[in-house]
């Protein structure tokens, strides 16, 4: 039987809108020493900041893990030889605003170093280890599809890998609605 021709376009538009959607693949990092979580503060376009674990775009050509660790770097001086996971991963899909975001979080098993801010793209501004009331204060402040899977993972520990995935509707950073699917 065949599809309605409502549904038909629908999944044409689908299709369209997602072939134009600019997409990212992120690492993320899970470090966590005696004081607590690393957390990066970034800044935002428009002057807004946020917190989150350090991370960042993966390069083409680039492995998820070599990116990552050359992230961490960048953003905290730290060297990270050895991670495990996938932990968790997200899926968020803006498609107002034309992104799509796909991120995998591990966990650093094994780093030295001391935290230096050295990062490139000039986004990270501040870096350090926070205990469990300091990191939940700066990570509630940042977009839902962060917070919500991280304040998750920190407050279970689990060890298999988990799947988060987000909609993000609107147009204005300041008055998105965020839907978890």
């Amino acid at each position: 039987m065949a599809k309605p021709k409502a549904d038909r376009g629908l999944a044409r538009w689908r299709r369209a809108t997602m072939s134009s959607m600019h997409e990212w693949m992120v690492g993320g990092a899970l470090l966590v020493g005696p004081q607590g979580l690393l957390l990066v503060e970034n800044q935002r376009l428009g002057g807004r900041t946020d917190w989150t674990p350090p991370g960042g775009v993966i390069d083409a050509g680039e492995s998820l893990i070599d990116g990552l660790t050359r992230e961490v770097a960048e953003e905290t001086g730290l060297i990270v030889s050895s991670w495990t996971g996938p932990i968790y991963e997200i899926e968020a899909i803006a498609p107002d605003l034309g992104w799509r975001l796909r991120v995998e979080v591990h966990l650093a098993a094994a780093w030295q170093g001391q935290v230096a801010i050295d990062d490139p793209d000039g986004i990270v501004v501040k870096a350090g280890f926070f205990g469990r009331g300091d990191y939940e204060e700066r990570i509630g402040q940042g977009p839902r599809w962060v917070s919500e899977p991280l304040l998750d993972w920190l407050n279970e520990r689990w060890t298999e890998t988990r799947s988060f995935s987000y909609r993000v509707d609107g147009e204005r950073h300041s008055a998105l609605e965020v839907t978890r699917l």
